[in-house]
């Protein structure tokens, strides 16, 4: 159970006759003093919520009588903090900023990472001002996760915004990834066809089944292979079509080959091909073998065509090495 702070606030709800037998989470949001199911589910997680003393889940069926107390913490400013974070700028000028995301970077806060985002970053070294859609996310138009690494174009006025929006929105833009994956495709390329939508089991994950809503396309194609006569892993370029959440960790992990370091859509074993210098390889690669390596657009103000492309970050680099 977790303790009350000074700042905290704490509500005590008694179980009626008309509340006997309901699970936790739907008698709490009954009670009308808490905004959403998710909000009552994270304070539940948390050990925010007691029943007479005892911290429960939120399938946990109340009795009549019983006493439930809801801790509820401070809340966290909604407005983002500038901090002095390097950046690794490719391009600048007066309407966009192009960045190479390094691993470990949030692109912007939520739930758990308010400090240390590509967000903050931006607003310690540019006055972006106001006027934005999100104040939560001023210059945002695409994101990659936190652990992916490469370009990532920024705008600095909302006219700018708006018009890099309009190209992703109508799938102008062209995104060439770099994945490590497990294991070797069949084929020298192809393409993944598969709709991505939220797992119902895991609101962290996504899941590519049939009679999800959001169309989701990957192309990819081999690069080179690793490991002798029995191949352990392979260097793959993906060049996605739409921008769904975890999309390529997705659609490789589909076609059985998820990428190396992958503990949510794969997981450490390693193929029976690797040798023992190349198994500890990739056993001990910290995340997801992921890079966005190319970035083409048009300039949101003027329309001329833009190319920006990263180098490799150092791990991935390494890895390839002792690869080879």
């Amino acid at each position: 159970m977790t303790r009350a702070t000074p700042e905290s606030q704490i509500v005590h709800c008694v179980v009626g006759p008309e509340g006997a037998g309901q699970r936790l989470d739907r008698f709490l949001a009954a009670q009308s003093f808490l905004p959403t199911r998710s909000r009552i589910a994270f304070l539940i997680r948390g050990g925010h919520v007691s029943v007479d003393g005892v911290a429960r889940k939120t399938s946990y069926p109340v009795s009549v009588g019983n006493v439930v107390e809801v801790v509820l913490p401070p809340e966290e400013p909604s407005w983002v903090e500038p901090e002095d974070i390097p950046l690794d700028v490719l391009f600048e000028d007066e309407s966009i900023v192009v960045i190479s995301k390094p691993a470990g970077m949030a692109s912007h806060p939520a739930p758990g990472t308010r400090h240390g985002t590509l967000v903050a970053a931006l607003l310690h070294r540019w006055s972006l001002g106001e006027g934005w859609p999100d104040p939560q996310r001023p210059g945002i138009v695409h994101r990659l996760d936190k652990d992916t690494t490469g370009v990532m174009v920024v705008a600095k006025t909302p006219e700018a915004l708006q018009g890099l929006a309009v190209q992703f929105q109508e799938r102008t833009v062209r995104k060439s990834y770099l994945a490590i994956v497990r294991g070797v495709p069949r084929e020298t390329s192809g393409s993944v066809d598969l709709p991505i939508g939220r797992d119902p089991q895991n609101r962290k994950r996504m899941q590519a089944v049939t009679g999800q809503k959001r169309e989701a396309v990957t192309p990819w194609a081999v690069l080179e292979r690793f490991g002798g006569q029995r191949p352990a892993a392979a260097l793959v370029e993906c060049k996605p079509r739409t921008g769904r959440t975890h999309q390529i960790r997705v659609h490789m992990a589909c076609l059985g080959h998820p990428l190396i370091g992958d503990e949510v859509y794969g997981s450490r074993r390693v193929p029976a091909g690797a040798s023992g210098a190349m198994r500890a390889a990739l056993l001990e690669f910290p995340r997801h073998a992921l890079h966005a390596y190319r970035l083409e657009i048009n300039h949101p103000v003027g329309g001329r065509p833009l190319r920006f492309e990263a180098p490799l970050p150092e791990d991935m680099h390494n890895l390839l090495l002792q690869l080879r």
